[in-house]
């Protein structure tokens, strides 16, 4: 026991003192540090901040697209357009009592229509020749007088010698025609069957005639308490209108004239220098449709 303490003390002595039991040196045997593994390591990233709000940008507001071009109203001719509707229905045409050609008396029934409330004036022919280049049967023809020598300083009087075709240029050009004779006759009657525009009582202080002394035309609508029963103004005297019909016998008519026929158009209501049996309602004149005269003017109808 002892024997072995001393042989462990002995080496330890040794190993205190670095010789081996022959007295040499002895050199540590170096013991090896374990190389560690290598760790890997994994950086902390760095924090990454957040992409900036982006600032908002107003929504740009879109050019507004420019309207569509709109086709212009064409511009209405600068001329007297005031029509009255004469409302349809019955209405007795002709005279028992009047002229042969005014028989028989007999009921005509016509839808509605519009007409002119006054006879178409110097100012509105003369705007119906600026605008279109319009020459009259009288100046193609060269006669002595035309339109324009009735016209100076008379713009609110009615136009005269026109001719029929004059007459149906114009109111082509307004998009209107010219009244038939039962259009004409119930405008200026009415229902009632009057002999004049105002009544069965003659009054020429109603209309420009003969008696009212004038000897010419008449501004329109000069004689207003003349009006028919619908408001159709000078339908009596101022100047002959023209219609649309040719000169023909009624129906049911016995009477016969070589003037009937289409070679003479009907002429109505009479002018400014004839008396009272001319400018009855359902009197009937006829004229060449080429006639020019200065006492015979127009209306349109639609």
């Amino acid at each position: 026991m002892r024997k072995m303490l001393w042989i462990a003390l002995s080496a330890l002595l040794i190993l205190a003192s670095g010789c081996g039991p022959g007295g040499e040196t002895l050199t540590p045997t170096a013991i090896p540090t374990p190389t560690p593994a290598p760790v890997k390591v994994v950086p902390t990233p760095t924090p990454v901040p957040p992409p900036p709000t982006p600032t908002p940008r107003p929504t740009p507001t879109p050019a507004p697209s420019p309207a569509p071009e709109e086709t212009p109203e064409p511009t209405a001719p600068p001329v007297t357009d005031i029509m009255i509707e004469i409302p349809a229905g019955p209405f007795t045409m002709g005279s028992d009592t009047g002229e042969a050609d005014e028989t028989p008396t007999h009921e005509v029934d016509l839808p509605a229509f519009e007409i002119d409330q006054f006879e178409v004036t110097n100012a509105d022919f003369a705007q119906f020749v600026e605008a279109t280049g319009y020459q009259t049967d009288a100046e193609k023809e060269g006669r002595s007088k035309s339109w324009r020598d009735d016209a100076e300083g008379k713009d609110n009087h009615p136009v005269v010698r026109v001719s029929w075709n004059d007459a149906v240029a114009y109111c082509e050009w307004l998009g209107k025609r010219l009244p038939t004779e039962a259009e004409w006759e119930k405008a200026a009657r009415g229902t009632e069957g009057w002999m004049y525009p105002w009544g069965d009582e003659w009054d020429p202080s109603k209309a420009n005639v003969k008696e009212t002394g004038l000897r010419g035309t008449a501004a329109v609508g000069s004689f207003g308490a003349g009006a028919s029963p619908y408001g159709v103004e000078d339908m009596a005297g101022n100047v002959w209108e023209w219609t649309a019909d040719w000169y023909e016998p009624y129906p049911g008519s016995t009477y016969d004239t070589e003037y009937f026929g289409q070679r003479f158009k009907v002429v109505r209501g009479g002018g400014w220098f004839e008396m009272d049996d001319a400018v009855r309602t359902t009197n009937r004149d006829l004229t060449s449709p080429t006639a020019a005269n200065d006492d015979i003017g127009f209306r349109c109808a639609r």
